[in-house]
């Protein structure tokens, strides 16, 4: 497991003690510890490492840990695996010596005394905090560490922060807690978490561009006509209403998951495959993403709702009849955009994107569409007719990269046909179990910010999406679609009036 940037064998990250704050949360439980089990078992965390979990609710050190023991195996066994088999008992008797659990209110100093105590304790003075809670917390609890001292660096000695998304609610927001940060810590410290960048089929898109000549060639406006980033899910807000309802699927996916996805694809080679020089270049890209007026982000923009209807055989409501929203609720539970990216590789070139819940199927993909061929010799044949190539890079839920050619059927007529060229990570690699994390903790354990986001490339992102949400605040209509299909029709236009089609999901 190595992302860009590190040496090819992975080593065992130094001793820390790690802070989870939400301890009790459904992150902790469903991804941070398998995601830390799975690093045990592969030999990358090393000694020395503590897990001390911190929230408000009064649990001893041996029933927290037997807590996280038991939703482990509750999950494997949901998900038609072996309960019995999910965790090795002696691995995990091994890690779970090094779990202990701190009750405390966020907004008590006394808490963070207590965190002084157990690293005080833990032989090392390596710590890590992070922040799995809800947002609302992040500057106050970051505040509370520097007044307690407990981000002060020593050289022999690290102090870092994790903060998960959503960061910020809009570009005001997002520059305040970056400056509230960094008020208290450097930028080396901050790690702003995005799980997509974790995923092996995301990282490899850097390999595929820059380790292969032949996509290096063509991978400009020359040859690309547009590009299309959807990140579709079927499932609906679940109990996830009340969250939902004050952020809706723009700020929830776009200026993190789908500007990350594009980035990657966008950005231009760097120097070197360091953390710096990967970041600069991403935020670079994002940064030149054409600024709309609010009229042109309107006319450049869907944003629908999910109402009733059938996921696969299901029967499921609409949003508005969920838990927790509103019954007059106008939240986008979908979006789809129109941005351009304004340098010398990308002008002209279109990148459209899309989210939504409760659509037909579950899939993560980047398609990149390729401007025709000249026709002229198939002139009056069915080949004038047939659709344009497509490098597809599926994310989820079946890893890998395909390319869609055409190819002429056996006969005598000139009868032609689309096939795929490419490969599936499960065909030739074998794929351990894996939440996501395990690379992202693993880099924040060693110190390696390749994968997290820098103020900047946050700020620039947020930027993009403000001309959308102040075109939104002035019209809030949603266009509604029925759970289980593809979203709105008004996104099909998005594309229609461009000449282009959206390309069609696969599970």
């Amino acid at each position: 497991m190595t992302s860009i940037g590190r040496k090819s064998k992975a080593e065992p990250a130094p001793p820390t003690t790690l802070f989870l704050f939400g301890a009790h949360g459904d992150l902790v439980k469903r991804l941070l510890m398998p995601a830390l089990y799975h690093l045990s078992r592969d030999g990358l965390l090393g000694d020395g490492l503590q897990i001390i979990g911190v929230d408000h609710n009064a649990i001893s050190d041996v029933d927290f840990a037997r807590k996280l023991e038991d939703f482990i195996r509750h999950q494997a066994a949901s998900k038609g695996g072996d309960a019995d088999r999910a965790l090795d008992p002696v691995l995990w008797a091994s890690l779970a010596r090094g779990i202990s659990y701190v009750q405390g209110d966020f907004l008590d100093d006394s808490t963070y005394q207590a965190l002084t105590a157990k690293i005080a304790a833990s032989g090392t003075g390596n710590a890590v905090f992070y922040l799995a809670t809800a947002p609302r917390f992040f500057s106050e609890v970051v505040r509370r560490l520097g007044a307690a001292g407990l981000l002060q660096e020593q050289d022999d000695a690290f102090r870092r922060v994790v903060i998960e998304k959503p960061f910020g609610s809009d570009l005001q927001t997002a520059e305040a807690l970056n400056a509230c940060l960094l008020k208290v810590m450097s930028e080396k410290q901050i790690y702003r978490i995005d799980h997509y960048l974790g995923k092996e089929t995301v990282q490899n898109i850097l390999v595929s561009r820059f380790s292969n000549s032949l996509f290096e060639a063509f991978w400009n406006n020359h040859y690309i006509d547009h590009v299309q980033i959807t990140a579709a899910e079927t499932v609906g807000v679940e109990t996830r209403g009340s969250f939902y309802e004050h952020t809706g699927a723009l700020r929830d996916m776009v200026p993190n998951h789908l500007f990350q996805l594009l980035a990657m694809v966008a950005m231009e080679p760097p120097a070197a495959f360091g953390a710096d020089a990967v970041r600069g270049e991403k935020a670079k890209v994002v940064g030149a993403i054409r600024p709309w007026s609010v009229e042109q982000a309107r006319a450049n923009s869907v944003r629908g709702q999910y109402t009733a209807g059938h996921v696969g055989d299901r029967p499921v409501n609409g949003y508005r009849e969920e838990a927790n929203v509103a019954p007059d609720s106008n939240t986008e539970t979908y979006v789809a955009l129109k941005v351009m990216i304004d340098n010398w590789r990308w002008v002209g070139v279109p990148f459209y994107l899309r989210t939504g819940k409760r659509m037909s199927v579950r899939d993560t993909e980047i398609v990149i569409c390729f401007k025709p061929a000249p026709y002229a010799q198939f002139r009056d044949t069915e080949v004038d007719e047939l659709q344009p190539t497509y490098l597809r890079i599926q994310i989820q839920p079946n890893e890998g990269m395909w390319f869609d050619l055409l190819a002429k059927r056996p006969g005598p007529t000139l009868d032609m046909a689309n096939i795929e060229l490419g490969f599936a990570y499960k065909d030739f690699f074998e794929m351990q179990p894996s939440t996501g994390y395990e690379t992202l903790i693993y880099d924040c354990l060693t110190g390696d910010q390749t994968l997290f986001q820098r103020a900047d490339n946050i700020e620039n992102g947020w930027r993009v999406v403000q001309p959308f949400l102040d075109a939104w605040q002035q019209d809030a209509t949603v266009q509604f679609y029925k759970a289980g299909e593809d979203g709105p029709s008004a996104a099909d236009d998005l594309l229609t009036r461009d000449g282009r089609v959206w390309h069609a999901l696969d599970e």
